[in-house]
């Protein structure tokens, strides 16, 4: 996924209200900016951050700038949960997933389960449909590890039951985790910041769900889809 444009570098001056953030561009100028992240970002929105801006173009758009990157100890970090569905979409047509090639049909969106879409419904000659579920992550609290949530997901732990559901029901199910980091080597996740959650994987993980976690490489021109990493569990 290439940025239209290279990002804008800044400094992150404060986060607040969830979506917002003033950043301190290089030339001095302060903007407000929209934080596509509804998460706590434990770890990634301190004062002084190095950061990286989109520009949009609309002219009827609010707040024309969005947040996008943010460095942690020469890491980059990709912080838009808008993003990591199209990025696997994108990985998935260009076989760079190997647990999921051979899918030539992409449908998002998918109505499923009890009320819910499910991210990517993948189908393809001689293969069973794949439900396929993405979460973003950026939480390390531990180098080289990546964990999953970063604050409590009553509404993860449900998309892990209804995949759950999918396995029963004779389907292929798949929970992807997209790391957006450049510093990960594992995977885990955070039990602690949500037992539930926790609970709610391994039940989805015994039943037959697939656990997959794929990093990032990322740069202010372009953020693609690398290579798997282990999922401790």
């Amino acid at each position: 996924m290439r940025f239209p444009a290279p990002l804008v570098e800044g400094r992150l001056i404060r986060r607040y209200k969830r979506f917002l953030a003033d950043v301190a561009l290089a030339g001095g100028e302060t903007v407000t900016v929209h934080c596509a992240n509804p998460g706590a970002m434990t770890g990634l929105a301190e004062a002084g951050m190095r950061v990286f801006l989109s520009r949009s173009a609309s002219p009827t758009r609010k707040l024309p700038w969005s947040w996008e990157l943010v460095e942690v100890d020469g890491a980059l970090v990709g912080i838009n949960t808008a993003h990591p569905n199209r990025l696997v979409a994108e990985a998935i047509a260009a076989d760079a997933i190997a647990e999921l090639a051979g899918y030539d049909r992409v449908r998002r969106e998918v109505p499923y389960g009890r009320n819910s879409r499910i991210d990517l419904l993948l189908a393809g000659a001689g293969l069973s449909d794949a439900y396929v579920e993405v979460k973003n992550v950026h939480l390390s609290r531990q180098p080289g590890l990546a964990e999953f949530p970063d604050s409590v997901t009553a509404r993860g732990a449900k998309h892990l039951a209804e995949l759950t559901d999918m396995v029963a029901a004779g389907h292929r199910a798949v929970m992807l985790y997209l790391i957006q980091r450049t510093d990960a080597e594992r995977f885990a996740l955070a039990r602690d910041v949500d037992p539930t959650y926790g609970a709610a994987f391994d039940r989805a993980r015994a039943a037959g769900v697939e656990m997959l976690a794929y990093d990032c490489r990322i740069t202010p021109e372009e953020i693609t889809v690398a290579g798997p990493i282990p999922v401790l569990g």
